[in-house]
């Protein structure tokens, strides 16, 4: 049997996940141009956001069921294949419908690397889960950081949308040529040997429903906040990309770190710490203006630089047998909230400008 390459899959699916970044910082930079390009009021422009969400919520939904059945080297072809497919779609969009449709793709693609990679991580180190997805999920805002000032470069020098979306392929190919001939690990559930029956059961204890409630408002404070932020605060004086690649940064650093200050806070602390700072940098954004705005984003970063892992990371510690449909549920109520706060996001939008026109 061929050995696992442990670091040779940890650092595919952080790349794959580089790229599910890429696509949220790209589009969120274009979303006024592709609202000129395509004739899209602001209540469309949140639908054609939340599309992708929608694909990733209904993918995570079905991936952690699926996840053992299906094997994670096929979840993350599928994820390579509607990547490729999402993207060079987009680029040939000629309306609003199939820009939804493209866009949707990218997000099913998103999902599946999402869904398989949480399942391979905890699978390949047991023993350091939360540091490890913490660790991995660094290449989520590492990427925004990354995808955004690419954005804001080609902007600058007057590339056009398209290529900023051309863009995103190369990391894609090489992802998806990292994946080819390598052995998986088995999930922890299967090692356990818990079986699907009594992993479905464990999903109905009270703290889980409980996790995943507090995940309906942790994902949509941070995704919903940052997929809209370069838009909303377009009118503040500084470059707003730059707002959300200065948020991500921070974000970036901290995850590195997150190792060492679960070496002195307990996962829940980490968690009361995040809600906190949270909620005072989203109000500090909301009276923020020119460049007095970072100290308001560096707030709200530490906030919700911690969320989405650690949650994830804390029903995988908790509640092992949960297994991969454990930590895909989680992921998916996370982005079923952005999905269906982001329209909302844009209708608010609409009806402000409206006001006060």
């Amino acid at each position: 049997m061929k050995q696992v390459n442990r670091q040779r899959l940890f650092n595919a699916s952080s790349l794959a996940l580089v790229v599910t970044a890429l696509t949220f910082a790209v589009r969120a930079n274009l979303l006024g141009e592709l609202a000129l390009q395509f004739n899209l009021n602001p209540q469309q422009m949140g639908d054609v956001s939340s599309a992708a969400f929608w694909g990733f919520t209904i993918t995570m939904f079905i991936g952690g069921p699926v996840c053992d059945k299906l094997g994670m080297g096929r979840m993350f072809s599928i994820a390579f294949v509607s990547h490729i497919t999402g993207i060079i779609l987009t680029i040939y969009a000629s309306d609003y419908w199939t820009l939804f449709l493209s866009t949707l793709l990218v997000g099913i693609g998103n999902g599946f690397v999402e869904s398989a990679s949480y399942t391979m991580v905890s699978s390949l180190y047991p023993d350091k889960k939360v540091k490890r997805i913490n660790d991995w999920h660094i290449w989520f805002p590492g990427g925004i950081v990354i995808g955004g000032l690419i954005a804001y470069f080609l902007t600058n020098v007057g590339a056009g949308w398209k290529l900023q979306m051309l863009v995103m392929l190369i990391p894609t190919l090489v992802y998806g040529w990292m994946f080819i001939g390598q052995a998986f690990p088995k999930s922890e559930r299967v090692k356990q040997g818990v079986s699907d029956r009594d992993m479905i059961k464990e999903c109905f204890k009270p703290l889980f429903i409980i996790m995943m409630l507090c995940m309906l408002l942790t994902a949509a404070t941070e995704l919903g906040t940052n997929q809209w932020i370069v838009e909303l605060l377009s009118t503040i004086g500084v470059p707003s990309i730059l707002l959300l690649v200065f948020i991500n940064g921070i974000m970036t650093i901290s995850r590195a770190n997150a190792g060492f200050i679960l070496n002195h806070v307990s996962t829940t602390g980490l968690l009361l710490f995040s809600g906190i700072f949270s909620l005072l940098g989203l109000f500090a954004l909301s009276y923020a203006q020119g460049y007095t705005s970072f100290i308001a984003a560096g707030v709200f970063a530490m906030g919700v630089c911690f969320f989405w892992p650690t949650m994830v990371g804390f029903v995988s510690e908790n509640l092992p047998k949960t297994g991969p449909l454990g930590m895909s549920l989680m992921g998916g109520m996370g982005l079923l909230s952005t999905s269906l706060v982001l329209p909302v996001f844009g209708w608010v939008y609409q009806s402000q400008l409206t006001r006060l026109s």
